[in-house]
Order: structure tokens, then C-alpha cells, then sequence
């Protein structure tokens, strides 16, 4: 079967890109492109062209594997096929459908004209995989949108509606019914108006004379965003260029910038990001289980953390009961709930009709016979094993036979949790992270009897309430809460030798983390650390040496920033330096025999961060996460690990085994067996083979 169909339909050709399943612009499809183009300009009786790909969607982009390649893909590259088409005297129409994203929206900005179906969804996702538009996309999207529209498309990499397009001069028209009939009859009408062909290299109105202040203020706007990255900074240079320079000029250094990107680290990083996000939706032992429909959906608990995954299925346009005890409980949730939606509302990600049409959604009641008629009860109270049981048996009571019985626990026994059903299968851990309507990671946790169907359909929620999901095991803390643990006290042990706070948070964000460890340890609370800690205490090893310094810090009435005072000092918001914080820091070294001494930089986060990926290597021994990727899947999105490092299980293998190693086999002599080598760290470290 052809990549690339060439047919005629009177005086129009139609070239349709066939590449199941998103149409990537491979070789094979660029090679078929090249032919056709040929074939359809040299043909004296084709008057117009029409680009339009086969099946649910235009091309989605490139193959991006071809990045990999020495020298990277091989010609005809996508910048040749649309220098092609701009050199077109005919007509070249673009016809859209599902995604054009990247290389294929790219494809289609160097068209004449583009149509497209009102459900079009287009983008740059480029920077996502760690390199710019390589195919003239920074050079024509300012051309066709203006200069601020291309920013905010290339730095983001996110997906925009086909009326974004058409308000912004990237679409010229929208159909409702079959796009390929209305394409042809397009093309068909332009060639024979004789109309000037827009070839969008030659545009300038939207380029020309642009006030170079909107690069410097979109500079500093976007310094935390990008801290770290390389992609969306040369995107930003590269738009500029495109306002300031001839496009020849911008198109030389889109393509050095392109390959800079595409043999840097960071692109390894998040190409391997982007393909483990996808391989963690795949669970190898549930056969050909099919998710059950969720038509409607109950919450249990209208507090911060309910709320929010009540808002995330309203959003998907799923019905949902949000249950709570008492009256004023629910009252006050959904007042949370809709001071969420008008801040999304002011900060224009939301419309006021879709907030309405959300809110219309959720009903708020204390009635648990709510859940009678639900697919899914998502139960997310107080983190209490005899509370969650009592409630447990309560609605399987009530629940309809197939609904699926869920927990949001970040650590409790989900077995322990089901024993208190007569539906073990139909029971699961779904651990969402807060605020739960923004933050991308769903942890479903796989309970002993979870049926096949349960998996599948709480694995297959991704598509509905837009979450990137993973499958842990079941154990305290699971893949995320496990390991982190590990990384929350390396800070503490390195206060105790020598570091300080502020050394230690900017060590951290320098890494990459939005917050150091000492100013989100305040942020939460201190007191609800040690009271964690505290639970957790009688299952941890006798000779295991903790760290005193949270426990001695709340006793001196610091709790963080709701009291003041806790790692640091705060007026208001504003964080400050305290001595007092290094004092009990020295009590504590001065009570254990720790000599201090000036910590370096260097050591600080493989102090925090090794003995992370040695727990992880533990889990992933004892089939608690299916892969290293899925815990990098994990950090990522859960934790704030930077993306462009690709997940601590990634980075591990780029920093060495033998390093991680040496540096467990040290710790454990001084913190005891938790921080013993993992036997799957010792094989690797002596094979020299990967995760």
C-alpha cells in the first residue's frame, strides 16, 4: 500500500497521506509526497492541488524515532516538501481533520490555502520532545498569526481548536459535514477565480515593524517556565529572527537551532518521556480487557482533593454526585469549586458557558444513596484505615454490582481497604495529586483481586478526565510516596552536616524542581510531615537512624508558613532566613557525633536523589511499578522532577550506576538496612546493562 495516494477529481489532484495510525511524515510518506507533487504540478489538465491524509486524523507530525538517527532523517526532509509547495504556481490546499500538529501543521502552513473540520485540533508540539519546528514553523506561524501567537504556540507545545486557527489567520475555512467533498469543491473555486496565490514565506503585514519589546517582555514572562530547557528559548530566538531578518535568514537558523536540539540530552530525555507516558497505559496481563463506560460518577469527600476530581469529571462532561457528611461540608466545597472555575474563567483557559455547563454537573448532597446509580465512586476522605473500611462497606451496601469501588489513598493497604467489600475485584486505588483538577498524574494502584475490567477502566480514565496514568503495585506509598520519602530526609541528614536551607532549595531549582525541599516542606506543614512520619515509625527498621530535626523544629512552634515560622521565618509570604533553623541543625549533629563541615553544591543532589532511585530499583524488583519508565512517568508528573532530565530512573543511568552504588554503600553504614544497595543496583552497576 502507498504512503501517499494520487488521484484526480476532474481538474483537482488529491494527494492523501495514508501512514496508519496518526499519518507521520516518515520517509516512505515525504518520499510519496515528493512523487505526487511532481506528478500533479507537471500535469497540464490538474489546475489545483489537495492535501488531505486518510483516517481519523491529517498527520500528527514526524516520526520522531528518525531523531535518533545519525544525521537525523533523511531527505526529502519536510523543510524540501513545503519548499515544493510554495514553489507551486497552482494551487496547494490544505484539508484538516483530527490533529495537524507539528510537522504536518508545518506541512500545512506552506500551503496556499488550508481548510479545515470544525473538531481540527493544531499545534507545535515540537518543544515537548525536546527540539523546535524543524519545517519552517517558526518562520510562518508569525507570518500568518503574528508574532505573539507564535510564542505562546512554540513555547507551550499545547493543542488549539480549529476556530483558534481561523481567528487567528492559520485556517481560512471550517466545514461541519464530509471535508473531502468541500475541499475539492475549495481548490476547484480558487483556481478558477484565478485568485493570487498566498504563498506565506513572501507575508509580512503581521512581521513587519514589530516592537522588539514583546521578545524581552515574553523573556521574562516565561524565565521560570523555561528554566533549564533549550527548545523553547531557540523558539523564542527564532520568531524574533522571523520579525527581523529576511525569511531566508530565519529558516538558516531554525535549522542550526533544530539541530542543536535534536543532538542535545535534553531531547533524549524527553523523547523518552513522551514514549513512556504512552507504554505505562499498557498493562501486559489483563489480556483484551475492555474499559466499562463512565457515564456517571460519585465523589466521596467535598474538601480540597474531592473537589477537584469532581471538577475533572465535570469537565469531561460526566455527571457526578459529590457526597460529603454534613450540609456545611458540602457548601463549602462547592464554593471552592466555583472560585476554581471563575479564576479559570478570568485567566481565559475557561469559557463562562463551559464553567456553567460544568457546575450544572456536580450535585452536591450528603445522601450516599447517590452512588445507586453511579459507574465509579472515587472515595477521598481522611487517610484512615478504620474510617475508609466503615465506608467501604457502606457503599458496596448501595452501589450497584458493576460499579468500581475506588480509594484515593496515597499509601493505605487497597486489599485491606476491599476486605471490607463483597466486590474485591471491582475495587482500586486511584491516587490523585493536588490540586487534582490541575495536576496531570493519576497512580492507579492494582489491589490482589482488581479484575481486569477494574484495571482497564480506571487505566483508560487518561482519555476521559485527560490524566497521563500509571499502574502501581500494592505496598506503602506505592511507586510515588515510597521513594519520596527517601529524597524528603536527604535534606534533613545534609542540614545535620553542614548544608543550609537556602543552599539546599537553590540546588534543587537550579535541577529543575519548581520548589526546593525545605520550602515545600513548609508550604505543607510541618506537623502534618511528622505526624506521617510518626505513623510510619513502628514499620521502619530499629537501627535506623531518622533525623530529629522536623520533629525539633515543631516542637519549637514551627510549623511553616501557616504559623509563621517553620525552615524559614515568613512575613506574610515572603521567606526569610533563620538562624534558628541552623541551631537546632548544629543541637542535632552535636547529639549524634556528626562532625559539620561545608557541604558542596555538587553533593547535594545525589545526597537527596540517589537513595530515591535505590528505593525505586527495590520496586521495581518486587513488580511494584512494571517499569523504570512508568516511575519516571511518575516523578515527572507528580512530583515536579524536570521533564527534560526524563525521570530520576533516566537520569540514574546517565549519571551511572557504579556511582548511585558507591554512594548506598556508604549511607547504609551510617542509616541503616533502608538505605542498603538494591541487588537489582549491584547487577546493573556490574553488567553495565540499563533498567
Amino acid at each position: 500500500m502507498a504512503a501517499v495516494n494520487y488521484e484526480t477529481d476532474g481538474d483537482v489532484a488529491i494527494l492523501t497521506i495514508d501512514n496508519p495510525p496518526v499519518n507521520a511524515l516518515a520517509y516512505p510518506v515525504r518520499v510519496g509526497l515528493r512523487d505526487g507533487l511532481a506528478r500533479a504540478l507537471g500535469d497540464a489538465n490538474v489546475k489545483a492541488v489537495v492535501l488531505i491524509c486518510a483516517g481519523r486524523t491529517f498527520s500528527a507530525g514526524a516520526d520522531f524515532t528518525e531523531f535518533s538517527q545519525p544525521g537525523g532523517p533523511k531527505e526529502p526532509r519536510v523543510r524540501q516538501i513545503v519548499q515544493t509547495i510554495e514553489a507551486s504556481a497552482k494551487p496547494i490546499i490544505a484539508a484538516l481533520h483530527g490533529t495537524a500538529l507539528g510537522g504536518g501543521f508545518e506541512l500545512a502552513m506552506s500551503c496556499h490555502w488550508r481548510i479545515a473540520h470544525r473538531s481540527t485540533m493544531i499545534g507545535l508540539p515540537e518543544v515537548n520532545i525536546g527540539v523546535i519546528p524543524g519545517g519552517g514553523g517558526t518562520q510562518r506561524t508569525p507570518r500568518l498569526a503574528g508574532p505573539e501567537v507564535a510564542l505562546e504556540m512554540t513555547t507551550s507545545g499545547k493543542h488549539y481548536e480549529a476556530e483558534f486557527g481561523l481567528k487567528h489567520g492559520l485556517i481560512d475555512e471550517l466545514v461541519d459535514g464530509d471535508l473531502r467533498p468541500a475541499a475539492i469543491a475549495f481548490a476547484r473555486r480558487l483556481a478558477s477565480e484565478g485568485r493570487p496565490l498566498r504563498v506565506t514565506s513572501r507575508l509580512d503585514e503581521k512581521v513587519r515593524g514589530v516592537n522588539p519589546q514583546i521578545f524581552a517582555d515574553f523573556r521574562k514572562k516565561f524565565e521560570r517556565r523555561g528554566r533549564g530547557l533549550i527548545a523553547p528559548w531557540k523558539c523564542i530566538d527564532a520568531i524574533e529572527i522571523a520579525c527581523r531578518d529576511s525569511f531566508e535568514e530565519g529558516t538558516k537558523f531554525e535549522q542550526a537551532a533544530f539541530e542543536e536540539c535534536r543532538v542535545s540530552p535534553q531531547r533524549g530525555a524527553l523523547q523518552h518521556l513522551f514514549s513512556a507516558e504512552r507504554t505505562a497505559r499498557k498493562i501486559p496481563d489483563i489480556g483484551d480487557a475492555k474499559p466499562m463506560p463512565i457515564r456517571k460518577a460519585a465523589i466521596l469527600g467535598s474538601g480540597t482533593m474531592g473537589g477537584g476530581i469532581a471538577m475533572c469529571f465535570a469537565n469531561a462532561g460526566i455527571p457526578v454526585a459529590l457526597i460529603d457528611v454534613s450540609e456545611d461540608a458540602v457548601r463549602k466545597g462547592m464554593s471552592v469549586i466555583e472560585k476554581n472555575y471563575a479564576t479559570s474563567v478570568e485567566r481565559g483557559s475557561t469559557s463562562p458557558e463551559d464553567m456553567r455547563a460544568a457546575l450544572a454537573l456536580i450535585k452536591p448532597t450528603t445522601d450516599y444513596a447517590a452512588v445507586g446509580d453511579v459507574d465509579i465512586v472515587i472515595e477521598a476522605i481522611v487517610e484512615n484505615m478504620a474510617v475508609k473500611k466503615d465506608v467501604f462497606a457502606k457503599l458496596d451496601k448501595l452501589a450497584p454490582r458493576h460499579t468500581i469501588l475506588a480509594s484515593n489513598t496515597s499509601s493505605l493497604d487497597i486489599d485491606e481497604i476491599a476486605s471490607a467489600t463483597s466486590r474485591p475485584e471491582k475495587v482500586v486505588g486511584t491516587h490523585f495529586f493536588s490540586p487534582a483538577n490541575v495536576m496531570k498524574l493519576l497512580e492507579n494502584v492494582r489491589g490482589a483481586k482488581s479484575s481486569p475490567e477494574t484495571l482497564a477502566t480506571v487505566m483508560g480514565l487518561h482519555k476521559i478526565i485527560d490524566k497521563v496514568v500509571v499502574l502501581a503495585g500494592n505496598c506503602n506509598g506505592f511507586i510515588g510516596n515510597r521513594m519520596f520519602q527517601f529524597y524528603n530526609t536527604g535534606w534533613e541528614y545534609l542540614m545535620e552536616e553542614g548544608a543550609t536551607p537556602e543552599q539546599i532549595d537553590r540546588v534543587a531549582t537550579d535541577f529543575g524542581f519548581a520548589m526546593g525541599p525545605c520550602a515545600v516542606r513548609d508550604l505543607a506543614g510541618l506537623d502534618v510531615a511528622v505526624m506521617v512520619r510518626a505513623a510510619r515509625a513502628p514499620s521502619l527498621p530499629k537501627e535506623e537512624r531518622l533525623s530529629p530535626i522536623l520533629e525539633r523544629l515543631v516542637a519549637a512552634g514551627r510549623l511553616g508558613q501557616k504559623s509563621g515560622a517553620g525552615v524559614y521565618k515568613y512575613e506574610g509570604r515572603k521567606q526569610i532566613s533563620d538562624p534558628e533553623t541552623i541551631k537546632i541543625a548544629e543541637q542535632v549533629a552535636a547529639d549524634f557525633g556528626i562532625k559539620r563541615r561545608k557541604v558542596a553544591d555538587e553533593e547535594i543532589m545525589p545526597r537527596m536523589l540517589y537513595p530515591l532511585i535505590n528505593e525505586g530499583a527495590k520496586i521495581l524488583e518486587e513488580g511494584i511499578a512494571l517499569r523504570a519508565s512508568d516511575i519516571d512517568v511518575t516523578y515527572c508528573h507528580g512530583y515536579g522532577f524536570p521533564k527534560h532530565l526524563g525521570g530520576p530512573m533516566y537520569w540514574a543511568q546517565q549519571q551511572g550506576f557504579d556511582k548511585i552504588l558507591a554512594m548506598m554503600n556508604d549511607l547504609s553504614k551510617s542509616l541503616g538496612p533502608r538505605y542498603r544497595p538494591a541487588p537489582l543496583l549491584v547487577r546493573l552497576a556490574a553488567s553495565g546493562k540499563g533498567w
